[in-house]
């Protein structure tokens, strides 16, 4: 890297400053991701990024101009610019020093949700307590789902987001498990929750929605302390 411009609001566990001597003349290696994060590796430091829900990656290749969201920007040496952008500060940059640090940053974070196969997914949700809204967005258990995906993927399969886990049958905990996959499978595909008509997502959020299934009203309700919607009559109690 060239040079590296941070807006110190953003840098969680060093000074921008800091962040540029650390990251300046040093090359990207293979990144990893887990969870809601991406770590950039490098031949010396790492790079960890949380997007939150406003963050992306945007490459100057794609949009020459900056924008006055972008909250960190990367000038690299073989020319163009990476850069971080996110609306509402919510996530934020790390810098690890090695393998160590990066593993304490990370903290508790449970398995990622692509990585596991479908019966992994049903033995590690069958031994939670409480609703299922608040297992699937409990990142010590599972790592990745935020209240979009979660939202989504209860409506796929067709549970309502209050359902005690221990309710479940062995056919609800399959579903369950074959929509976490598909959903975040997608989802990565994509980029972010793709709005296809066929899904939730087309219509969550939006005065007067209906069910893209069955055409009942949707409800909303605050689950788990946060903002949630669903249908009634497809996701029954």
């Amino acid at each position: 890297m060239a040079r590296v411009w941070a807006d110190p609001t953003i840098v969680r566990n060093a000074t921008s400053a800091g962040l540029g001597s650390a990251l300046r003349g040093r090359r990207f290696e293979e990144p990893t991701r887990h969870g809601k994060w991406l770590i950039a590796w490098t031949d010396g430091p790492a790079l960890l990024l949380h997007f939150g829900m406003t963050g992306d990656l945007v490459w100057s290749g794609d949009e020459p101009e900056r924008h006055r969201h972008d909250r960190l920007v990367l000038e690299l040496a073989e020319g163009g610019e990476l850069r971080y952008r996110n609306m509402r500060k919510l996530g934020g940059v790390w810098l690890a020093h090695d393998r160590g640090e990066a593993g304490r940053i990370l903290g508790q974070l449970g398995p990622d949700a692509l990585g596991l196969s479908r019966r992994q997914l049903k033995e590690l949700l069958s031994k939670r307590r409480g609703g299922v809204k608040a297992a699937l967005m409990d990142q010590t258990v599972l790592a990745g789902i935020g209240n979009l995906l979660a939202d989504e993927i209860l409506w796929q399969a067709r549970l309502h987001p209050r359902r005690p886990m221990s309710s479940l049958s062995d056919e609800e905990m399959a579903a369950l498990a074959d929509s976490v996959r598909r959903v975040v499978r997608e989802s990565l595909v994509y980029d972010f929750i793709p709005r296809k008509r066929s899904w939730l997502s087309h219509v969550r959020g939006r005065s007067g929605a209906v069910c893209p299934r069955c055409k009942t009203a949707l409800a909303r309700a605050v689950v788990a302390g946060r903002t949630t919607y669903f249908c009634p009559n497809c996701q029954r109690p």
